[in-house]
């Protein structure tokens, strides 16, 4: 059941198309740096925006983000250079449903820092398993990806990805299920008892978000045109995505939109003038706004605006 659109949420739909077709004609005025810098924001607020769709109603942290967009790359890397892409594609979102399928089954009785650590220790696990086949079986480490596509087709396949991030989001927080989700956020005790069906509903979220972020991985791996585990399954992917969600307010449907963008500009600069303290900056940079801004920026901009508008009335 999808309940009755309101007003302001239909506004906030068109603008958000409107927003995503203007953003599209960036590869027609630039393919140098910006179209790189924007390939990059909006694989990250692909990824951020459907981590979001569990972790934010349902207060599950997980750190399997790199464990599903790892599976997607070496998805293309199997299979780009006899199949299709679009049935690449598929096959990576299969792959990414499937893997958090089983490890949402094997985790349901998991939470809080468990649940934490099991997620992050999946994402290593699944590292170290390919980085075993490829010396043991193939000779070699890594793999190629010959794949004829260019950068502006890869930022429209993101924008996409971002657009039926978004959208999932608008729908799942306005069913039965999304009111199901954020009872399980409140209490998952009182959720059980209440008659929710708390492990269906969590793995089915997990798996659509592992869905999403296996495909921003089969999209984004042209771009590596060489991949490795430690590449492909990098564990700073999981904590940035994290920590971009976070910081833009992971309970909102445009949160992650508004942590991203300044985490990678915000980056950038860190990298480009400080490249030996990159993380220690950013963590500081992080505990700060976490410390002064608990709800994230978007939080803070609602509660800003709240107050505005009393003060007009």
């Amino acid at each position: 059941m999808i309940f009755p659109m309101q007003r302001r949420e239909v506004i906030a739909v068109a603008a958000s198309m409107a927003a995503l077709a203007l953003l599209a004609g960036l590869p027609l005025a630039d393919d140098g740096f910006w179209l790189a810098l924007a390939i990059t924001i909006a694989s990250y607020v692909a990824m951020a925006t459907a981590w979001a769709l569990f972790s934010g109603p349902t207060n599950y942290v997980s750190l399997a983000t790199a464990a599903f967009f790892g599976s997607g790359a070496y998805v293309v890397s199997a299979l780009a250079e006899t199949a299709p892409w679009p049935v690449v594609l598929v096959a990576a979102a299969v792959v990414g449903a499937l893997l958090a399928l089983a490890t949402g089954l094997a985790t349901l009785r998991l939470s809080g820092m468990y649940f934490v650590i099991f997620s992050f220790g999946l994402a290593e696990l699944i590292r170290q398993l390919v980085t075993y086949y490829q010396t043991q079986f193939t000779g070699s480490v890594g793999r190629y990806i010959f794949v004829t596509i260019s950068a502006a087709e890869i930022y429209w396949q993101l924008l996409g990805l971002c657009a039926i991030g978004l959208f999932a989001g608008w729908a799942i927080n306005r069913s039965r299920l999304g009111f199901a989700l954020r009872v399980i956020g409140d209490d998952e005790t009182v959720a059980a008892h209440s008659g929710i069906d708390t492990a269906r509903a969590k793995v089915l979220l997990f798996s659509i978000s592992g869905a999403l972020i296996a495909l921003v991985g089969a999209v984004m791996a042209p771009r590596f045109t060489y991949i490795e585990p430690q590449i492909a399954y990098n564990p700073m992917v999981s904590f940035q995505v994290v920590i971009m969600a976070l910081l833009g307010g992971a309970k909102r449907l445009w949160g992650p939109l508004v942590g991203v963008i300044p985490f990678v500009l915000l980056y950038e600069w860190i990298a480009g003038r400080f490249p030996n303290h990159t993380h220690l900056l950013l963590g500081l940079v992080f505990l700060l706004v976490v410390y002064f801004v608990p709800q994230g920026v978007s939080g803070w901009l609602e509660k800003a605006w709240r107050k505005l508008q009393g003060k007009s009335a």
